[in-house]
């Protein structure tokens, strides 16, 4: 099979990167973290790749369920996939199953699922960089990024009796054979 991907690459009249295999997981046979991040915020971890400061998880959340009020340092791309959630400060804007939203960076706001909600919310979440939570008096709360969401995930799994869950990551730091 390599022989192939090599032929095939050699054949391509620009650099790139060798691929010996698909990259896939299956959210079907990803653990859902439940209550992770507190009651009724559960997640499944997809892509976490704490050196370049990329995550991407499916998010459930209760009705009722708010998180801090936060401020992210990168761009977010959020796809509903069930259910419904608003930021506070835009409530006139609902986000439903079928809604797609970008975030640009630095954008500040505070995530709700209404208590109104019959079901659980699911969301895709894409996000670069970190969320940096606030009190609602404006004091540092936290920081959840890539290496926080690497460090829950185990941590969760461990507390749940889950076993190590299978997540994509990126590489690895290090120098060059050179």
């Amino acid at each position: 099979m390599r022989a192939v991907v090599w032929a095939i690459r050699n054949k391509v009249p620009v650099v790139s990167l060798p691929q010996t295999e698909l990259l896939t997981v299956n959210v079907d046979e990803i653990p859902v973290l439940k209550d992770s991040l507190g009651p009724g915020v559960d997640f499944q971890p997809l892509f976490l790749d704490p050196e370049v400061g990329v995550w991407v998880v499916i998010g459930t959340f209760a009705p009722g369920v708010e998180l801090p009020i936060h401020l992210h340092t990168g761009p977010v791309h959020g796809y509903t996939l069930k259910g419904e959630w608003i930021y506070k400060e835009y409530p006139d804007q609902p986000q439903t199953a079928g809604s797609y939203l970008y975030e640009p960076a630095s954008s500040v706001h505070t995530f709700a699922v209404p208590e109104t909600t019959t079901e659980p919310t699911v969301v895709l979440f894409i996000v670069y960089g970190a969320n940096v939570g606030f009190t609602d008096e404006g004091q540092f709360h936290s920081v959840l990024d890539a290496a926080t969401i690497q460090k829950l995930t185990e941590d969760c799994a461990r507390a749940q009796g889950l076993g190590a869950i299978k997540y994509l990551t990126g590489g690895t730091a290090k120098f060059s054979d050179a």
